[in-house]
């Protein structure tokens, strides 16, 4: 039976945010324990916490929000692609990479599992923007990373996820791929379904192929 791997980073208090986001939390408004019937639990967190996906509307006024994400782009063949860069996907990293003709490509690096500790890292591997062109070029329809952001720690452009989302390139970020091995996957990425939404945690799921 085929291998199924969750890329998804397990939300709690512990999760870590990228500054200023909100942090997760997680209450309940009735519990057994206190008498109650049944137990319902209440949540608070930003849209971009832990595996979540970024949509154009995050940075173009006009752009798709999460909730007009095509699913034929968030579900399909994914190719896993580690690299080895301790700071910056660069373009010449995805030019040798071979992609296979991919339109879904994961980029594995040093900041898997990262996202499983409490600190924030703002040395997490970012995606130079010449590397997010090329990629928009190649005719990828989604990339996914492993740290909370694309974009490098301090950027004021923000020209990665520009690069990405004007050409409609689906961002998924914080994925957990430690224990896969590069490869090609079945892939589900699902997130909320929230009307008007820049963003939306995703439970995101590979099979080997």
């Amino acid at each position: 039976m085929p291998r199924i791997f969750d890329v998804t980073v397990p939300l709690s208090r512990d999760v870590p945010t990228f500054p200023g986001d909100p942090r997760f939390e997680m209450d309940f408004a009735h519990r057994i324990e206190d008498g109650k019937p049944y137990n319902v639990a209440y949540l608070k967190l930003g849209a971009h916490a832990g595996t979540h996906v970024d949509a154009p509307f995050h940075f173009l006024r006009d752009g798709r929000t999460v909730d007009q994400l095509p699913l034929e782009v968030l579900m399909g063949k994914a190719r896993v692609v580690a690299v080895t860069s301790p700071d910056v996907i660069r373009r010449a990293d995805v030019e040798s990479a071979d992609l296979g003709g991919a339109t879904r490509v994961l980029f594995k690096t040093r900041s898997s599992g990262t996202l499983r500790r409490p600190e924030f890292r703002e040395d997490f591997v970012a995606l130079a923007p010449e590397a997010a062109s090329w990629l928009v070029q190649a005719g990828v329809k989604l990339v996914g990373v492993d740290s909370l952001s694309v974009e490098a720690f301090g950027s004021t452009d923000f020209a990665a996820h520009h690069a990405l989302l004007a050409a409609g390139v689906v961002i998924v970020e914080g994925l957990d791929l430690s224990e896969v091995p590069p490869g090609d996957y079945d892939m589900a990425c699902l997130p909320l379904r929230i009307v008007g939404a820049d963003a939306s945690p995703a439970r995101v799921v590979l099979r080997a192929a």
